[in-house]
């Protein structure tokens, strides 16, 4: 499986590293905002072909999967631009940043019959799938999602800390992430509200926002997201259910006593991202649909959609 990806940033990085233990997974092109950058981490992962522009892998016989780790205003056009040129694609989350462009990378994905997958590693981890095993095996009914997300982020900066060239979004991308994790452990979701706080004057973006969700089956979650927490990073999940109380730190699971349970045996691997794109390349190879495709995942966006929506007519702004 010969793969380019495109945006070598933090989380591109990420999703190299996990490639790297996939049998038969081959990094075939990276593709970077510099050339200097798109050069040095094709010399590190051991790439032939580096460059700025995705049409140069995409042109590319020996490129058959792309991964798109690019910014967020870019996926939709990219993802369908990689399904156009025959490519199988999976494209880190968000998927896009309006319902619209949501649906029409939907529409490719059937007309083209090539396997198009979204970055929701929330399905992934451990920590979750112990969790959905439990359901699926009758064991466990959730009865309400506790979630924070908090980043303290207020300037532009990716993970590492270096400087962003686009801008992030609390709802698009970070509460996507719990929206479909809520849908996939609870049932689809019925109804949605939102309230966000004060814009950040130089970046244009709520820096606060409180979401509330309520799935088919009545379970509810109740989401906060920051980027202004100056304390404790990352997203913190709380599921309270019918018989257990199960506390997720990515790829860790405690119960409600914090007492630890061993997520070790769960999969083949203990990150998430790897457990991911072995996903991705499974079922390219194995010719179905993978967990995670925009098929399953398109809900989630329609939620957002309607959200976002909601926002702009209240306060003015999006």
């Amino acid at each position: 499986m010969r793969i380019a990806l495109a945006g070598a940033g933090a989380f591109g990085e990420k999703h190299l590293d996990g490639l790297r233990n996939i049998d038969g997974a081959e990094i075939v092109s990276i593709i970077s905002r510099t050339g200097e950058q798109a050069a040095a981490v094709a010399a590190r992962y051991g790439a032939r072909h580096s460059s700025t522009d995705l049409a140069d892998a995409l042109a590319r016989d020996d490129v058959d999967a792309v991964i798109l780790c690019t910014p967020t205003q870019m996926h939709a056009a990219q993802a369908i631009a990689c399904m156009e040129a025959g490519k199988h694609v999976q494209v880190e989350i968000p998927l896009a940043d309006s319902w619209a462009d949501a649906e029409a990378v939907l529409a490719k994905s059937r007309e083209t019959g090539l396997t198009c997958m979204v970055g929701h590693t929330r399905r992934f981890n451990p920590s979750h799938q112990f969790v959905h095993n439990r359901i699926v095996a009758g064991a466990f009914n959730i009865q309400q999602m506790d979630v924070q997300t908090y980043f303290f982020r207020r300037r532009n900066m990716n993970a590492k800390g270096q400087p962003r060239s686009w801008t992030d979004h609390l709802l698009w991308h970070h509460a996507a992430h719990t929206i479909d994790l809520f849908a996939y452990q609870a049932g689809r979701i019925v109804a949605a509200n939102a309230m966000q706080g004060p814009r950040h004057p130089e970046l244009g973006i709520a820096m606060d926002m409180s979401i509330q969700l309520k799935s088919e089956t009545g379970a509810i979650c109740t989401l906060s997201l920051s980027f202004n927490n100056d304390g404790p990073l990352g997203t913190f999940f709380r599921y309270i259910g019918d018989t257990d109380t199960y506390i997720a730190r990515y790829d860790d699971l405690v119960n409600g006593k914090e007492e630890p349970i061993d997520v070790s045996e769960v999969d083949v691997s203990m990150n998430g991202i790897e457990l991911q794109d072995r996903e991705f390349v499974a079922a390219i190879r194995e010719e179905r649909e993978p967990n995670s495709s925009v098929a399953q995942v398109l809900d989630c966006y329609r939620v957002i959609g309607e959200l976002a929506a909601r926002l702009e007519a209240e306060d003015g702004w999006s």
